[in-house]
């Protein structure tokens, strides 16, 4: 059994307790990268919101004071030497130990105060995951070329896989144990988000969106996200996911592009076979007979992919099964 970093939940501990969850271990993971300008504010407001929890902060290479700041408010450091969000939460997934799994930034923009109540609800629920939706009036939280790129990408999402969340990529999520350890964690940058949604979706598991504030960074803290960058390697993890999850879908749409260019090529010759019984153009009807034929292929490919990850599909749903919830005596 894999050794637990969390100590026993007292009876007597916490606002959650009131709502009859004290039995649960709650674990606060935050990935951080140069963020000693907030992360001790962070530790603060959410040892205020959970006072049962355990905190982990894993500190991603940072070239700041940020583990020492954090070891200093009483979180449990990790360190992770691969660099990138995703590579951050795989190890804290990884080495974690706990009922219930809040994750935040460490950037002091997510409100600890609504941690209770989204614990409450995934509890009461048996959810597996419930994600904050960001809710903010303040032009420089939530700047209006992320606003669009959400949008964008969570339109994307919603096409291929369902539609269930409006912020796909908030990083306040709170989790069941079941999710996170039967989750591959397969992403090394800020598509992790992405990924946990699409996760979600495809195994049709039980998630929610709850509203929650969002506030401005702490004066001496910086984004790491850019809109660009980061934007175009979420597109790309979507664009890889729709191709591994739904293979029949992503070969189809090829194989129809591919067979309208062909068809597109050899109508005029066709055409003028039928008026003059002559083709004057050999080489274009040799290329359009080539992606004709590689058109008819790549449905073949969908087809024999979209076997493949229906298995895949079988063994991650069995994983999610096997995987331990809340204690038994819990309910």
């Amino acid at each position: 059994m894999a050794k637990s970093f969390l100590r026993s939940v007292p009876a007597d501990a916490g606002t959650v307790d009131t709502l009859g969850l004290q039995d649960l271990k709650i674990a606060i993971i935050l990935p951080c990268y140069n963020e000693e300008a907030s992360i001790a504010q962070v530790v603060q407001e959410f040892r205020a919101a959970l006072p049962q929890a355990d905190i982990f902060v894993c500190d991603n290479n940072s070239s700041d004071r940020t583990a020492e700041i954090a070891r200093a408010a009483g979180a449990v450091v990790l360190h992770e030497s691969y660099q990138g969000k995703g590579n951050a939460v795989r190890r804290l997934f990884s080495d974690v130990e706990a009922d219930v799994y809040v994750m935040a930034d460490g950037d002091a923009t997510y409100d600890a105060e609504a941690a209770p109540r989204m614990i409450t609800r995934l509890v009461e629920d048996r959810l597996a995951m419930v994600s904050g939706a960001r809710i903010s009036d303040h032009e420089d939280a939530y700047r209006f070329g992320h606003k669009f790129g959400n949008w964008m990408l969570a339109g994307l999402v919603r096409m291929s896989f369902g539609d269930r969340f409006r912020d796909m990529l908030s990083g306040y999520r709170v989790m069941s144990r079941q999710f996170v350890k039967s989750f591959p964690a397969l992403s090394n940058g800020f598509e992790i988000e992405t990924e946990l949604c699409v996760h979600s979706l495809r195994l049709q598991l039980p998630v929610i969106e709850m509203d929650t504030a969002y506030r401005a960074r702490p004066e001496g803290s910086a984004s790491k996200l850019s809109t660009v960058r980061d934007g175009v390697r979420i597109l790309r993890m979507i664009s890889r996911l729709v191709r591994d999850e739904k293979p029949l879908e992503f070969f189809s749409t090829v194989a129809a592009l591919l067979f309208l260019m062909a068809s597109i090529l050899i109508i005029p010759i066709l055409m003028t076979y039928v008026d003059t019984g002559l083709v004057p153009r050999f080489p274009t009807l040799f290329v359009a007979i080539g992606i004709f034929g590689i058109s008819m292929l790549s449905l073949s490919v969908g087809l024999t992919l979209d076997t493949l990850s229906r298995g895949r599909t079988e063994v991650r749903r069995l994983a999610y099964l096997a995987a331990s919830s809340y204690r038994k005596d819990h309910y």
